[in-house]
């Protein structure tokens, strides 16, 4: 099978529906995706009832934001299959409400150098659980502020040492729950916890006290930030620590980083197999 485990939708920061990106998946041939919005499960009835109309396969899933304190990073671990989704709904709702304050004052400190409105930026958040970087710049785009969702005028307003928003940039990162308490909430919800991307944060030597501490199953490998030096490196901690290895394009349509469409990483089958039967463990117990 086929299968594409990191991919984001108009919930969060995607700029697709849930129908559009698994109807996308089925035009590009896969067989299975995950849907990891952040810090949200509302994909999870829908997506579920769209995967069997298209023919694809649907893991539940969702993205959640951490920190890091020791390394004072953020964090990303993806959990999936969790068999009591409701054990997560309240971290959810907590960093939901957090994102919303921050990214509400992120928008009215844009708004006071750039002569757009709120509603310029809210309608492209609607449906999602937040207003994201993202939604604010497309709206600046509109306007004629930039023609890059991603270049100067980003660094400008949201680069975490000098941006405009710099101190709230800063400010979110301790706001995120501890990843220990994390990993530690998804596993009691019966979920498969997988570090994402640890390239992006700089996070390995948090990858390595994770996987000795026996506190995740798995770890992203196969990713667009990574490098094949990182990607052998990873490899490596995985095999000390027998981690699940899984691949996705961290598809998130036009407000994507990279020009990667759905399906361009996947996740290899034998990953795929160690997924479900540790799904099916987890229903037993």
């Amino acid at each position: 099978m086929k299968a594409d485990l990191h991919c984001h939708t108009t919930l969060s920061d995607g700029s697709l529906g849930i129908e559009e990106v698994i109807a996308q998946a089925k035009r590009n041939q896969l067989d299975c995706i995950a849907i990891t919005d952040h810090d949200t499960l509302s994909s999870m009835s829908r997506a579920a009832v769209l995967g069997k109309r298209y023919g694809v396969d649907i893991i539940p899933a969702v993205e959640f934001s951490a920190y890091d304190g020791k390394r004072n990073s953020k964090a990303h671990l993806i959990c999936y299959n969790p068999q009591k989704p409701d054990r997560l709904e309240g971290l959810c709702l907590r960093t939901c409400e957090m994102r919303k304050l921050r990214s509400k004052n992120m928008s009215l400190k844009v708004i006071e150098n750039y002569p757009i409105t709120l509603e310029n930026i809210i309608k492209y958040a609607a449906g999602s659980k937040a207003i994201y970087k993202c939604h604010i710049m497309h709206a600046l785009m509109d306007y004629g502020y930039t023609i890059d969702l991603y270049g100067s005028v980003y660094e400008g307003l949201f680069d975490i040492n000098d941006g405009l928003c710099a101190d709230i940039v800063r400010g979110e990162i301790d706001e995120y729950p501890e990843v220990k308490f994390v990993s530690q909430l998804i596993r009691s919800a019966g979920g498969i916890a997988v570090l994402a991307h640890p390239k992006v944060y700089d996070n390995f030597d948090l990858l390595e006290e994770l996987a000795e501490g026996g506190l995740i199953d798995g770890v992203e490998v196969w990713h667009c930030s990574n490098t094949p030096e990182d990607n052998e490196h990873i490899l490596k901690i995985a095999e000390r620590y027998d981690l699940i290895t899984t691949g996705g394009s961290n598809f998130h349509g036009f407000y994507n980083h990279y020009p990667f469409p759905l399906g361009h990483f996947t996740t290899p089958q034998e990953s795929l197999d160690r997924i479900m039967r540790k799904k099916e463990s987890k229903i037993k117990v």
